[in-house]
């Protein structure tokens, strides 16, 4: 249990910093890095995947909020869009977090590692956002773009920036803009996800000591110590580094994550 915290804190340290840089929750690195630790550390094949998920999906919780707040100092959040994307984000988590109960444990790790190579593709090699198509979407079709972000997120274990802040650019936002967007949406996912994985998980016999739900306390308090630090430093560089070339770094080590869990 002491080992497993003191690792979430080097984790939280980067996943914070992430949340606050790219929007993005953290949730890319702290999935495959807890799945890793928990199985070191026994705990049953068949929990390792969905405690993960369930686990970085309630530090989000904390990281997004920490974000938010410097995001909103600097005035980059749009609550326009906040207000239209939120409610459907909502449903769309819970469901996620439903359906991810019933997915063998296989299965939802395949599905995460096959949305690791997506997301590092996209990043490595970024497409065009100012497509005529995507432009004219109307701000009703922003609830419907919810309910899939939230799906998507809570049953990835992730907090949506990687669905939302594109999303936001093929409306032609700013990047500021659609991250700081993006981190406010990512409370909505995580509150909703975690409320569903600990209901879900409440009478499961196999799950070890510390456990509430699907979440593992010590592998949370870890990660929150940390991350609650280093986000608000990652908001501030979002407003003022160039992301580009950060994102294809960052791609890189997306790749070799997917890689490690595909050899297990």
């Amino acid at each position: 249990m002491i080992e497993i915290f003191l690792l979430s804190m080097l984790l939280g340290l980067v996943a914070g910093l992430l949340a606050g840089l790219f929007g993005l929750g953290g949730g890319v690195i702290i999935v495959p890095v807890l799945v890793f630790v928990f199985s070191s550390n026994n705990f049953p094949e068949s929990m390792a995947m969905i405690m993960a998920v369930a686990t970085s999906l309630s530090t989000i919780v904390f990281t997004s909020a920490a974000s938010i707040l410097t995001h909103h100092k600097l005035g980059a959040i749009k609550w326009g869009d906040v207000k239209r994307l939120s409610p459907g984000i909502l449903l769309g988590a819970g469901f996620g977090a439903v359906i991810a109960d019933y997915i063998e444990a296989d299965i939802l790790k395949y599905f995460f590692i096959a949305y690791l190579l997506y997301v590092s593709i996209g990043m490595a090699w970024p497409q065009n956002n100012k497509m005529k198509a995507v432009r004219k979407i109307r701000s009703r079709v922003d609830y419907l773009m919810g309910l899939v972000i939230g799906f998507l997120s809570s049953l990835l274990g992730i907090g949506g920036g990687t669905l939302t802040v594109p999303f936001l650019l093929s409306r032609q936002l700013a990047m500021k803009n659609a991250v700081a967007i993006s981190s406010v949406c990512g409370l909505p996912i995580a509150i909703s996800s975690t409320v569903s994985y600990i209901v879900l998980g409440r009478n499961v016999d196999l799950l070890p000591e510390w456990s509430v739900g699907y979440i593992y306390l010590p592998a949370l308090a870890g990660i929150v110590i940390c991350s609650v630090v280093t986000a608000p430093i990652g908001a501030k560089l979002a407003n003022k580094l160039p992301a580009k070339k950060l994102k294809r770094y960052f791609s890189i080590v997306l790749f070799l994550i997917a890689t490690k869990m595909i050899l297990g």
